[in-house]
């Protein structure tokens, strides 16, 4: 399955208030389902030093999952094919990598 592909089957499970026209739901999700991979991490090193058996990691495995639906929700509420943010991420970090900034701070370098 490619990006595309799964923008599209995923945008059919998408249920929430004036789908196309409510990029701040779905940034607003986005967060939720992040706060909660980070939360997943924080209790891992609590509880288990770290260290993912395999049922843990398939739990952090779905809440990525999670994240991965609303970015592509907030790709397809900005109108723009997921391959299309994928590969523009590619060669901004490319670009980074040949002018050795991929250290440092700011959207620009």
């Amino acid at each position: 399955m490619n990006f595309n592909e799964y923008q599209a089957i995923s945008k059919k499970t998408a249920v929430y208030p004036d789908i196309g026209n409510n990029l701040i739901y779905v940034v607003l999700g986005l967060c939720g389902e992040v706060g909660e991979v980070a939360e997943k991490v924080k209790k891992n090193i609590r509880d288990h030093g770290g260290v993912f058996d395999a049922q843990r990691k398939g739990e952090l495995v779905k809440e990525v999952g999670d994240v991965l639906w609303y970015i592509s929700q907030i790709a397809a509420e900005l109108g723009v094919p997921l391959e299309d943010v994928v590969q523009a991420n590619i060669e901004k970090l490319e670009s980074r990598k040949q002018r050795n900034t991929l250290h440092g701070g700011g959207d620009n370098r």
